[in-house]
């Protein structure tokens, strides 16, 4: 037998959520943390060939016959890792935060 009970629907404005105060902060934030982070990821990624291509910095013997340019490349392996955990752990809490906001909607705070 199947039931038959009437499923109950939401219906979600999200024009008002995105008016509500707390969404345009939630927004800010996240738009800072991105492009601070993305601004940090290409000026290290980007400064590698430039220091190797015009400077001799990074082609010093660093440990016995390792050059930094290693120990930086290698470094760069180490920030991807360490940048991809901070943003799912941002992430998370961005998603936390959003639930709240829709949480205010639903109880009628968003609602002009």
């Amino acid at each position: 037998m199947a039931n038959n009970q009437a499923s109950k629907s939401i219906v979600i404005d999200y024009d008002a959520i995105a008016k509500q105060e707390s969404f345009k902060a939630l927004v800010r934030k996240k738009n800072t943390f991105l492009w601070s982070i993305t601004v940090f990821f290409l000026a290290a990624y980007m400064l590698l060939p430039i220091l190797t291509s015009y400077t001799t910095i990074l082609h010093q013997k660093a440990i016995g016959e390792v050059t930094w340019v290693w120990i930086y490349a290698a470094g760069l392996f180490i920030m991807t890792w360490s940048l991809c955990h901070l943003y799912v752990a941002k992430a998370n809490s961005y998603d936390k935060e959003a639930k709240a906001i829709i949480a205010e909607y639903e109880n009628g705070g968003g609602r002009l």
